[in-house]
């Protein structure tokens, strides 16, 4: 498995992060288990979680679990995430620094460490200032309960933002920013992509098959398996671009999902898809994607299937 730096850091990280939302409410523990030694045993050393997941910290205290096995927590670079709502009280969401401060506390009891290595904020939070939110960053930093910050979700004006705040206070600022990206959605190519890139943010994507459009929708169908309704509704609209683009990852002979992953891993500024295998055999797929090589003329042609929005902005729109 090949490392790349997470962003303008000196981390050493997967080319795929291993995304654990399934584990718990669609992949029960002894199974998420055996992913998490299978993914570390191939190379993947990049664990994204969020305090949210599998409702109110369920998912975080699986991963705590098995990082309290043998020697994990030294082998892997842990990701979580805090703004959702954690609790009843009026503060138990967003990002305030009380909010902030609790949140870390309860991640790292869940985790069963003393450090989150990536702390990402989940979304912004438009009505926390960001001298609190990095006065309360900092403190954690300072602290060495967190070691690196994270966004997700962001504007490209949201990164600039938080990253001359960050300036301002003589702090190291954002790494990375987690972002829907694939090639079906490529709307963070105008101003998110460009701003990360000007920053040194790596860029995280998530749903990189699109919520499945781009896992062989089409053939899926045909063979009678299920797609949620979500991808229902885009088949419905976007059946003629998943015809082209499953025909043209026939003609090369490799699975759709493995050519959505591959192009992402061709995008300068992307450090790691996050991947969320609910199997194991969804795991062992994904990992096919980084044998895969696209020429220009491979890239030219998905360009044209699932054309982006003209670069980046304002180019893109204006001149």
């Amino acid at each position: 498995m090949d490392t790349t730096h997470l962003g303008r850091t000196g981390l050493e990280v997967s080319r795929l992060c291993l995304g654990t939302m399934n584990f718990g409410p669609r992949t029960p523990e002894a199974e998420s288990h055996v992913i998490m030694d299978k993914a570390l045993a191939d190379g993947i050393n990049f664990f994204d979680t969020a305090n949210v997941y599998g409702g109110r910290g369920a998912t975080e205290e699986i991963v705590g679990r098995w990082l309290a096995k043998g020697d994990h927590r030294s082998r892997v670079v842990i990701a979580t995430k805090v703004y959702n709502t954690m609790g009843d009280a009026p503060n138990h969401r967003g990002l305030s620094a009380f909010h902030i401060r609790q949140a870390c506390e309860d991640s790292l009891r869940r985790l069963q460490t003393d450090h989150i290595d990536l702390y990402q904020m989940h979304h912004v939070d438009r009505s926390s200032p960001w001298d609190e939110i990095w006065q309360a960053m900092d403190t954690l930093v300072a602290q060495g309960k967190v070691i690196y910050v994270g966004s997700s979700n962001f504007a490209g004006w949201h990164v600039a933002k938080a990253q001359e705040a960050a300036r301002a206070r003589h702090s190291y600022g954002l790494v990375s920013e987690q972002s829907l990206y694939n090639l079906a959605d490529r709307t963070v190519e105008l101003e998110v992509l460009p701003a990360s890139a000007d920053y040194g943010l790596g860029v995280l994507p998530w749903s990189p098959l699109a919520g499945g459009l781009l896992g062989g929708a089409l053939a899926g169908a045909a063979e009678g398996r299920r797609a949620s309704d979500q991808v229902k509704a885009r088949l419905a609209k976007q059946k003629s671009q998943v015809d082209a683009y499953e025909a043209y990852c026939a003609e090369r002979g490799e699975q759709p999902g493995d050519v959505a992953l591959a192009w992402l891993l061709h995008q300068p500024v992307v450090t790691a898809p996050i991947i969320g295998p609910r199997t194991l055999e969804q795991l062992d797929a994904a990992e096919r994607a980084l044998g895969i090589t696209l020429d220009d003329v491979g890239l030219a042609r998905l360009d044209e299937i699932w054309p982006g929005p003209g670069g980046a902005a304002p180019e893109a729109y204006a001149w």
